[in-house]
C-alpha cells in the first residue's frame, strides 16, 4: 500500500512538474522601467522570432473602430489569442482615422501620406515624418518617409505618424532642449531587424529628451513618435504605463503583440 502511494505521488509531481515546464509565461514581452536624465519610462521590447506584432483599427466582425485597447483584449480574447502588449499605434485625424499610411495583414487601408507643413496636421507636419512597417519575414523597421517610399517594401503591417524622432542616429534637428512644451509621449524604434521597441513616458517630457532616451540610453538609430497626451501601453504584468486614463481618447488604431502561434 505504501509503495503504491509513493508510486502514484511521484507520477503526479512529475507530471505536474511536465505541465510546468511547458506552460508559457504570461508575459511574453520584456517590459521595464527606464529612468533616464530623472525622467521615468516604461520601455517594452518585443523579439519577431517570437512573438508577432499586429495592428488593428476596426472589429472585423462589426467594422466598429475598437477604439480602446480594453475592447481590444476583450475581442483578442475571444477569439482564444492571448494578448502580451498593446498601444496606440500613431496620429490620427479629426474623423478618427489614421492621418497617414495605414496598413493590416497586407492591406494599405490609407495610403501614404506625403503632404508637408500642413499645421492641421499638428506634430505629423514636423518633417520628417516616418512609417514603422512589419514585413512578411518577420522583419521590422522605421524609416523616415521618404526613404520608405523610396525603398518600395510592401508591408505586412504598417503606421505612419510623425515626426521622427532620430534620424540616422541624430536627434531631429527642429526639436529644442530647452522646449517648455510637455507632454505624455510615445514612440517606437527597431534597434534590429528583429529587436523592436515600444516606449511611454510615465510623465510629460519634451521632443528632444524623449529623442535622446531613444538614441542615448536605448541605441537605436532610427525612431519614431507614436503621439501624445492620450499614449498608453499595456502588458499583462504591469497593466497600464503612460497617460493618466481621463486623458485618452479613441484610438484608430493599436499595435498588439501575441506569442508566436506554433
Amino acid at each position: 500500500m505504501a509503495t503504491r502511494f509513493l508510486l502514484r505521488t511521484l507520477a503526479l509531481a512529475g507530471l505536474a512538474g511536465l505541465s510546468i515546464g511547458c506552460a508559457e509565461p504570461a508575459d511574453a514581452v520584456d517590459g521595464r522601467e527606464v529612468v533616464f536624465d530623472s525622467q521615468s519610462y516604461f520601455v517594452v521590447t518585443v523579439d519577431t522570432r517570437r512573438e508577432d506584432i499586429e495592428l488593428f483599427w476596426r472589429n472585423p466582425d462589426t467594422s466598429e473602430p475598437f477604439a480602446t485597447i480594453e475592447s481590444l483584449k476583450a475581442w483578442t480574447a475571444s477569439k482564444g489569442r492571448t494578448l502580451a502588449f498593446a498601444t496606440n499605434a500613431g496620429i490620427y485625424d479629426r474623423d478618427f482615422r489614421p492621418l497617414g499610411l495605414y496598413v493590416e495583414d497586407g492591406k494599405a487601408i490609407v495610403p501614404l501620406n506625403l503632404a508637408h507643413g500642413n499645421p492641421r496636421s499638428g506634430n505629423f507636419s514636423l518633417l520628417p515624418n516616418g512609417v514603422f512597417a512589419v514585413y512578411d519575414d518577420g522583419t521590422a523597421e522605421v524609416r523616415s518617409t521618404d526613404a520608405f517610399r523610396a525603398s518600395a517594401r510592401k508591408p505586412r503591417w504598417a503606421t505612419q505618424s510623425g515626426p521622427m524622432l532620430v534620424v540616422d542616429g541624430e536627434v531631429n534637428t527642429q526639436f529644442d532642449n530647452g522646449s517648455d512644451s510637455m507632454k505624455w509621449r510615445s514612440g517606437v524604434c527597431a534597434k534590429t531587424a528583429h529587436d523592436v521597441v515600444f516606449v511611454v513616458s510615465r510623465a510629460p517630457v519634451n521632443f528632444h529628451a524623449f529623442a535622446r532616451l531613444f538614441r542615448d540610453n536605448l541605441g537605436c538609430r532610427d525612431a519614431l513618435f507614436l503621439d501624445g497626451t492620450i499614449s498608453q501601453a499595456w502588458t499583462p504584468g504591469d497593466g497600464y504605463a503612460g497617460a493618466p486614463a481621463f486623458m485618452t481618447k479613441p484610438y484608430a488604431g493599436m499595435v498588439a503583440v501575441f506569442p508566436k502561434r506554433r
